[in-house]
């Protein structure tokens, strides 16, 4: 998803002009006459703080800017800060703009790879897990000011909304508890009508279990994906269903849609 919007143009620096009289011609200077001074442009708002948390909807978590109030992350809140950057905006010597597709996905490669670390666990942990990354950039009037920050945020994803929460998400993935409260279970088997993603603490039939991952850079095509994750998912289940007896499991292959949007893995799930 792209998460820029806009364009940074040139900023110049901002200054008064200051007035010096100016000496009169011949033996009768006057006055001079007035001038108006230029009002200095508005510096750029400051960056956010990567303290800050947020109680943002879903329809705000998607946009590519956002001028909510922070609030302490010990109240309620559904996002997270947990990195503030610069936009690199000189790509191959040329400055370009900021809702330029390969400075959106300078981004998006920088958000997502910080949160694992943010989380305290693997990528793979990551992807068993409900929290998601959004980030935000400047608007186009705010880079337009010089403003040249993006801000990534963590959020916990329920169905179609977003779980509200207290407390930090720092680490949170290394705390077994809080782990097993974040993993992604599912309200029905993944390929049900009516199937919702949701944390393994709200109600749920289905669990994630293990994830497929692929090597290849190109998409191997909808078979051969659905043909590596049998095996690997069948073995996986059997070591972690409840009830090995009435065995329910099921797999998530990539798309090609998946594949483009950079979801290079498929996932495993068990009943129960």
């Amino acid at each position: 998803m792209t998460r820029l919007a806009g364009r940074l143009a040139p900023v110049l620096a901002a200054g008064v002009l200051l007035l010096l009289p100016l000496a009169g011609c011949g033996s009768d200077a006057g006055t001079p006459s007035a001038r108006t001074t230029p009002s200095p442009a508005p510096p750029p708002p400051a960056a956010p703080r990567a303290t800050s948390c947020y109680q943002l909807s879903v329809k705000q978590a998607l946009a590519p800017t956002d001028d909510a109030r922070p609030r302490p992350c010990a109240s309620k809140h559904t996002s997270q800060t947990y990195l503030v950057g610069r936009l690199d905006t000189v790509v191959d010597g040329h400055l370009v703009g900021v809702d330029d597709p390969r400075v959106g996905q300078q981004v998006a490669s920088t958000c997502h790879r910080r949160l694992a670390s943010f989380l305290g666990r693997g990528p793979d942990q990551v992807r068993l897990s409900m929290v998601r990354t959004v980030w935000f950039t400047p608007t186009i009037a705010e880079a337009d000011r010089g403003a040249n920050w993006f801000r990534c945020d963590a959020i916990v994803v329920s169905g179609r909304d977003l779980a509200s929460r207290t407390g930090s998400l720092q680490g949170a993935l290394r705390k077994p508890a809080v782990r097993r409260q974040l993993a992604m279970c599912g309200t029905a088997a993944p390929s049900a009508k009516g199937f919702r993603r949701v944390p393994c603490s709200a109600q749920h039939s289905w669990r994630a279990i293990s994830v497929v991952g692929f090597l290849a850079q190109r998409y191997p095509g909808t078979k051969a994906a659905q043909d590596k994750g049998r095996t690997p998912c069948e073995d996986a289940a059997t070591a972690a269903a409840p009830d090995k007896m009435n065995l329910q499991w099921s797999y998530e292959w990539p798309t090609a849609k998946d594949w483009a949007a950079d979801q290079h893995y498929g996932i495993c799930w068990v009943k129960g």
